[in-house]
């Protein structure tokens, strides 16, 4: 392997260490991940739970479209559901695969260039 090619993969090393960040693994060893959201307190807990399952009832009941009157607050937030779904976004991991494409792309273009010489 190319002494440039070793440098691309070392640094696609660096990039992914500083840049995989949404997953983290799991303890035991089935090969799951973690993903992790911030909140406040508990009571911000139980309203994005609270949300989460009206939001999938009137979902799950198109016709009606309504949370059950059983609900007192019938609300829903839908900023707070949005809150967590950007938590959740890698954004992060995007940002290195917009890196490692430039060191494929860069990579290729070299290629091309040895090619014809």
């Amino acid at each position: 392997m190319e002494t440039d090619e070793i440098k691309k993969l070392e640094r696609i090393g660096v990039l992914s260490e500083r840049l995989l960040n949404t997953l983290k693994p799991a303890d035991d060893k089935r090969g799951m991940y973690n993903a992790e959201i911030r909140i406040y307190d508990y009571y911000e807990l139980v309203s994005i739970i609270r949300n989460l399952m009206k939001l999938c009832i009137i979902a799950l009941d198109r016709d009606s479209a309504e949370v059950p009157p059983t609900i007192l607050n019938q609300n829903i937030d839908v900023g707070l559901i949005l809150g967590i779904a950007l938590q959740l976004f890698p954004i992060d991991e995007f940002e290195l695969i917009n890196e490692i494409s430039y060191l494929y792309n860069d990579m290729k273009e070299e290629r091309r260039a040895d090619s014809e010489q």
